[in-house]
């Protein structure tokens, strides 16, 4: 079986709702599904992330980062971290749980090595991205944040299957880029039940380009994994030219310019990237 054949398989289950996720990814899920619930306090929302150890340590990390923690107070408790990040963030905290858990099951050394590597790349688009909207796009910065974590869902789930078919992901990325990061990653969006703009947002990425200047969430996206210094190890590695250039972009902001707006808020991309790669 060809490898464009599998990812159309496994896209097909994605579009049917067939997804085999693992036992703790639906737990999760359930979480997720809780904070929908507008009639859902804090108090519950906090006792329901502190039986999630892993979700219980990003949101107390992220909940003193420089991003959320202005005032220099540290938080040593999940009630107020969860207080102090509010829910539209914890939704996100719970997204970047459920995309760490996909890879949870991999056993084979190259493939969890791939997951960690995707990880880390989510990372610094997500830190990047809450920067980038709340300076330079003015979208809204929890959404453009949440829309960073889940952009390479489908990637995770990519490699959470990738052992059933040996072989798969051993050179070549141009099927994957070109058929099984659309195919796979709306499927799994989908069944994740993403936000319509967010989908917009991410698939906007795949087929590339955005509007300039930069003023949407898509656009936001687009800028933030151009300008993260991790690149995705399912996409084709990168080279010198392409690193060269996304040190050139910038432009303009109002009285300032992108290059100099990243290196003022160097310390709070770097603390959201640490608190989320907890």
């Amino acid at each position: 079986m060809d490898r464009l054949e599998v990812f159309k398989i496994i896209a097909l289950q994605a579009s049917k709702g067939e997804l085999t996720f693992p036992a703790n990814v639906k737990a999760t899920l359930k979480l997720q599904e809780a904070l929908d619930d507008p009639d859902c306090h804090i108090e519950a929302a906090a006792r329901m992330v502190m039986a999630e150890p892993l979700l219980s340590a990003r949101v107390v990390a992220l909940a003193n980062s420089a991003a959320y923690n202005r005032s220099g107070n540290e938080i040593a408790n999940v009630r107020a971290a969860v207080s102090r990040l509010g829910f539209a963030t914890l939704k996100s905290m719970v997204a970047s749980v459920i995309v760490r858990q996909l890879g949870s099951q991999i056993t084979d050394p190259q493939l969890r090595a791939k997951s960690a590597k995707l990880w880390e790349h989510t990372v610094h688009v997500a830190a990047l991205s809450q920067v980038i909207a709340r300076k330079v796009t003015h979208v809204d910065v929890e959404t453009a944040m949440f829309a960073a974590i889940v952009h390479e869902v489908g990637g995770f789930y990519l490699l959470s299957r990738a052992e059933e078919y040996p072989g798969l992901l051993d050179d070549n990325t141009e099927d994957w880029i070109e058929y099984g990061e659309k195919l796979i990653g709306r499927g799994v969006l989908r069944q994740l039940q993403v936000p319509d703009m967010v989908l917009q947002a991410v698939e906007g990425m795949w087929h590339g380009g955005s509007p300039f200047p930069p003023r949407t969430l898509g656009a936001t996206l687009v800028l933030a994994n151009d300008l993260s210094p991790v690149g995705s190890p399912l996409h084709p590695p990168e080279s010198a030219a392409r690193r060269q250039a996304a040190a050139k972009i910038d432009f303009g902001i109002g009285g300032s310019t992108l290059h100099t707006i990243l290196e003022e808020s160097a310390e709070e991309i770097e603390s959201l990237a640490a608190a989320l790669l907890v």
